[in-house]
Order: C-alpha cells, then sequence, then structure tokens
C-alpha cells in the first residue's frame, strides 16, 4: 500500500539556499570574505613547521575548511545556474568568472598542501592521529606526493587550465546543449532537446527508435570534426601535464589515484568485464527472439517488451519512489522528502537546459540539487530514485567535514543504483499486467547493460583513445576505433550501423571527467551484491548499508568495503555480479515466449 505522502509537482529549483541572484549583494560579497579568508590563512604560513602542536595545525586545517565552504558554495551556484540554463551569456559569465576566481584561490592556498606532502612520515603521523575525521583527506594529499610539482608550475597550470581545459570543456557544453533534434512522429517533424528525442530510443516503434538514433547521430556526425578536436586536445592536455609533467604511468592511473583504488582493482575488473561480453549477448538474442526479430539492431537494445506504453504523472512517480524507499527505511524516505520540500529538484525539459541528469551537493550542511528532464517514462522514475539516491547518500555522510563527507566516485553510485533496484522492486510487486511486469524484468537487465558493460566499454575506449591521439589518431581514426570497440561488445547478436562511430562524441563524461565512467561498472557490480546480501539477511542488512552510505568520503574505498565482507581485489567479486545478471538472464530465458 503505498504511503500518503504529499503532492509534488514539476517545477524548476529554488538556489535561494546559496544566493539570492545572479546579481545579489550577497553573491559579490562572498567573493570578498573568501579572499578575506585567504588572505587570513595566507598569514599563517610562517607557522608551519614539522614540529609545531597538533592543536594549532588543526586550526589551520579547520580555517582553510571556512574558506572551501564558501567557495563551494559560489561554485554551486555558478554551476547549478548554467545547468538550468547553458545558453544564458550572465550564467556563462559568472561561471567562467568562478573558475578563474577559484583557480586564483586554490593557488593562494597551495602552499599548504605543499608542505603538507614534503614532511616526514614520522611527523605526518603524530598530526594524523589528533586529525580526526580530516584524517583520511591528509593521507589521500599524501598520496599525490610523487606526482607533485614544484610551487610555481602548480600554480601555472591552475591558472592555465581556466582557459585551457575546463573552457574547452564548458565549450563542448555550450556546443552540445544547443543542439535542436528533428524527428518526424504521427507524420509530422518535430523540433525537441537530446532528452526529448531519446524517449524515442525506448519506443515500441521500431520504425521510431531508428529514427532517433538516427537524428541524433546525424547532428553529433556533423560536428564531429568541432567535437573531435576538442576531445583530441583534452587528452593531449591529460597527457601532458598527468604524464609528461606529473610522471603518472598511464592516463587512467591519474583517475584511480584520485579513486584510492589500485591500478589492479580496475585492471580486473575490466578484464572480468571483457570476458563477460557473452552474457550480454546471449541476453540480446533472447530480446530479439522476444521482439520476434532474427537479430536486434543497435536502435532496438533499449526497446519495451510490452505494448502498453505506460506513463507515469511526475507527482505519481515521487509518490513511487518516496513510498519504496520508506519500504525500504524510514531514515531514507525522509531524506529523499527533504530535497523536494525544500524545492531543489529541477525537473521540467526545456530548451538550452543541460540534458540528462545529475545531483550536486555544494557542502555537508546544504541538502542537496537535483536536475532531471522528466517526461513520464518508467526510466525517468528509476532516474529520479537514482538522483535522490545520491542526494540521500550525501546527507547520511553530512555529518563528516567538507573535507570528507563525499564517497570516492566507485562508491559514489551505491545508494543511488540501490535506489533504483528498491524501485523496480516495488514496481514488480504491485505491477498487475502481466506484459509490463515482464517489461520490468527485460528492463533490469537493459539497465544492467547500460550501467555495467556499456561503462566498461567506454573505459576501454578511452584508454585505448589516449593512446591512439599519442600516436597522432584523427578523428575518423577514432571512430573506426569506437565501431570495433561496439562490434566485440555485441559480436553477432547486435547489428551495429555505421551512424554509431559518432556516439563516443555525444557522451560529456569522456570530455568532462576523463575515466570517470568505469565508476558505474565498480557501482552497479558492488550493488548487485549489497542488493544480494539484503534479500538474504532482511532487517540485519539495513543498519550495516546505512553505516556504509553514513561513512562518505572518511576512508578509502577498500577498506570501506572490507568491513562489509568485500575484496575488491578478487576477480571472484566482480565475476559474483556478473553471475546475478547471469541468473536474471536465466529467469528470463524460462519465461513463456509471448504468443
Amino acid at each position: 500500500m503505498m504511503i500518503k505522502n504529499k503532492t509534488y509537482l514539476q517545477t524548476r529549483w529554488s538556489l535561494a539556499d546559496l544566493f539570492p541572484g545572479l546579481n545579489s549583494p550577497e553573491l559579490e560579497a562572498a567573493f570578498k570574505e573568501i579572499e578575506e579568508r585567504v588572505s587570513a590563512f595566507e598569514k599563517a604560513r610562517p607557522e608551519l613547521d614539522e614540529n609545531m602542536a597538533a592543536e594549532a595545525f588543526l586550526a589551520l586545517v579547520k580555517q582553510l575548511e571556512e574558506a572551501q565552504r564558501l567557495l563551494h558554495r559560489l561554485y554551486a551556484y555558478a554551476e547549478l545556474v548554467f545547468a538550468g540554463d547553458t545558453q544564458d551569456q550572465l550564467a556563462q559569465g559568472l561561471l567562467s568568472r568562478v573558475e578563474q576566481f577559484s583557480a586564483e584561490m586554490s593557488n593562494r592556498t597551495l602552499f599548504f598542501s605543499l608542505w603538507w606532502k614534503q614532511i616526514s612520515e614520522e611527523s605526518a603521523a603524530r598530526l594524523m592521529a589528533s586529525a580526526g575525521d580530516t584524517r583520511y583527506w591528509l593521507e589521500e594529499i599524501r598520496h599525490f606526493k610523487p606526482y607533485t610539482l614544484t610551487e610555481p608550475e602548480e600554480k601555472i597550470i591552475n591558472i592555465k587550465n581556466v582557459t585551457g581545459a575546463s573552457a574547452l570543456a564548458m565549450l563542448y557544453d555550450t556546443i552540445t546543449n544547443r543542439y535542436i533534434f528533428k524527428i518526424e512522429v504521427d507524420g509530422k517533424v518535430v523540433e525537441m532537446t537530446r532528452g526529448e528525442l531519446m524517449v524515442y530510443a525506448r519506443h515500441t516503434d521500431p520504425v521510431l527508435r531508428a529514427r532517433a538514433y538516427q537524428e541524433l547521430y546525424r547532428v553529433y556526425g556533423e560536428d564531429s570534426p568541432i567535437l573531435g578536436q576538442i576531445y583530441q586536445t583534452l587528452a593531449r592536455d591529460w597527457r601532458n601535464e598527468q604524464i609528461g609533467l606529473r610522471g603518472f604511468s598511464s592516463p587512467i592511473a591519474v583517475r584511480n589515484l584520485a579513486n584510492d583504488i589500485p591500478d589492479e582493482v580496475v585492471e580486473t575488473l575490466l578484464d572480468v568485464s571483457r570476458k563477460n561480453v557473452g552474457v550480454f549477448q546471449r541476453f540480446f538474442r533472447l530480446k530479439a527472439r522476444w521482439l520476434g526479430m532474427e537479430r536486434l539492431r543497435r536502435y532496438d537494445i533499449y526497446a519495451p517488451l510490452a505494448e502498453a506504453d505506460k506513463r507515469y504523472p511526475y507527482e505519481q512517480a515521487a509518490a513511487m519512489v518516496l513510498d519504496a524507499f520508506n519500504q525500504f527505511d524510514p531514515v531514507i524516505f525522509n531524506l529523499a522528502q527533504r530535497v523536494f520540500d525544500q524545492n531543489h529538484i529541477d525537473s521540467a525539459v526545456r530548451k538550452g537546459k543541460r540534458s540528462g541528469a545529475f545531483c550536486l551537493t555544494a557542502t555537508p550542511d546544504l541538502t542537496p540539487w537535483v536536475l532531471l528532464n522528466y517526461q513520464g517514462k518508467a526510466d525517468d522514475v528509476s532516474t529520479m530514485a537514482h538522483e535522490l539516491g545520491h542526494a540521500i547518500h550525501s546527507m547520511l555522510a553530512a555529518h563528516h567535514s567538507l573535507f570528507t563527507f563525499h564517497a570516492s566516485l566507485p562508491l559514489a553510485e551505491t545508494a543511488s543504483t540501490f535506489g533504483e533496484m528498491l524501485l523496480v522492486d516495488r514496481l514488480l510487486k504491485e505491477e498487475e499486467n502481466p506484459a509490463i511486469r515482464r517489461d520490468l524484468l527485460f528492463s533490469q537487465a537493459d539497465d544492467a547493460y547500460a550501467t555495467i558493460q556499456r561503462q566498461a566499454y567506454f573505459a576501454l575506449f578511452e584508454r585505448q583513445a589516449h593512446e591512439m591521439i599519442r600516436q597522432g589518431a584523427s578523428t575518423n581514426d577514432l571512430s573506426d576505433a569506437y565501431l570495433a570497440n561496439l562490434k566485440e561488445q555485441f559480436g553477432d547478436s547486435v547489428e551495429v550501423s555505421d551512424e554509431f562511430r559518432w556516439e563516443w562524441v555525444s557522451i560529456p563524461h569522456i570530455y568532462n571527467v576523463p575515466f570517470y565512467v568505469y565508476a558505474y561498472s565498480f557501482g552497479q557490480l558492488l550493488v548487485l551484491s549489497l542488493y544480494q546480501q539484503y534479500k538474504q539477511e532482511g532487517e540485519s542488512f539495513k543498519p550495516r548499508y546505512l553505516k556504509l552510505l553514513s561513512t562518505g568520503g572518511s576512508e578509502s574505498p577498500a577498506r570501506i568495503l572490507s568491513e562489509a565482507g568485500i575484496d575488491i581485489r578478487q576477480a571472484a567479486f566482480w565475476q559474483g555480479g556478473y553471475n546475478v545478471v547471469d541468473a536474471l538472464i536465466q529467469q528470463l530465458e524460462s519465461l513463456p515466449a509471448p504468443g
């Protein structure tokens, strides 16, 4: 039985908890206050000494945290205003100004992390012993000691990134978020955003599915010379700095260290993913039979099976998600409801708004903000649960410092993916239409592909692309490599047409956060393991799960997961996740065929 919730309607978010407006005096005052706090912190530079008292050291850490807290609010506001309308010149201007200002402030406080990295192990251990919640953050800084340059060099990189890599990433977002797509629907050509277009990728009509993808990659393909050049430049910039200057062993090793995940763990994850391509290829062959096709086209991999094109009004979706969370634990229900109650969700589709979905947490004391492009499909309801899961994760860890509340990337997908699984379980429990129930099960397998295998192969492509660019590859060369990547994924189970060669230029993550994507595979396989534990243990699992989330980023991922009985270094752990997917596909294979 669904709980009686408040009714929540689609609205734009309120950013009033950050600043009243783009031209508000409070916004200008924040710039001034940050500068004053940084100036005060700079005056403490002469006090830095290996033998300083722990109390004095921790007072400096607190002083830095307070300056960073206000800067985080400022940055969050600029990011959210820009996401709400990427074509707004005032928003663009503010984001550029904040990035420049942030780089300048970072340069002025850089001396602290440089000093901290170079002190002796004994002195560092003594000071960390009293550091409380900031201990792991301090430990993490020292991990980068071998890759740190001199202070003047670090300052130059910070400043140049504002007009270099960061500017190029913003240019990519600005170009691609202005795209308008045209598709014929019911005999009429309709203009739409990417989010609106991709609704048709999951349409029951195979002709509309094909048109949607063809139009998507027609538009991206036309700009591929520009988008490809942006990517090549970003990849060269990454290599020049991270390998040429800092001395990392490979481009992906940079992200691994930032995630505090050993290189060999990521290699094992990607190797196991590569060895399990047959699991999803089997699923795609099964789906083709259920759809009455000899073989799926790439257009069809997310095709629904049920003829009923069920829609969920926004207010119903909100109630369903909140109810699923409440059935698991009232704690996560109350946290999710707080996001709605404080009007921190922007859910409507509109031109210029950033596509996709995300959750942004500014500081531990503020309720996170969630961006959706909600259009009423079952997939949109899952996305709502996913992003609210991120928000719950942040709020459960809000008792930590600014430096330690945010989970590392590989663990950041835990609560979000778990939230989706809670929702699907609730839908399966209450849905009476057998066709829709069957579609939900197939949708689970679709989502497992999208979150595990697709993301692992993105990471494999990124690794290959960075090496190819080092050797002088063109945009067309990269597109050939990407097409080969797709054909390895799908084998003979899916027909891949040539326009999918441009898919890689449409993936924002590989532009904005290199090698981010394997965190999705990591997170999904981890959650499959955790969800199995929940099913087996019931109520006794919940306190352990909430504790895992509440740890935030205050410990290393390996340490956090070892407490949950998980050894991420073992291939058997990752294979266990694929075994859960395999069991789901076996369940689907046992269902009676339609007709």
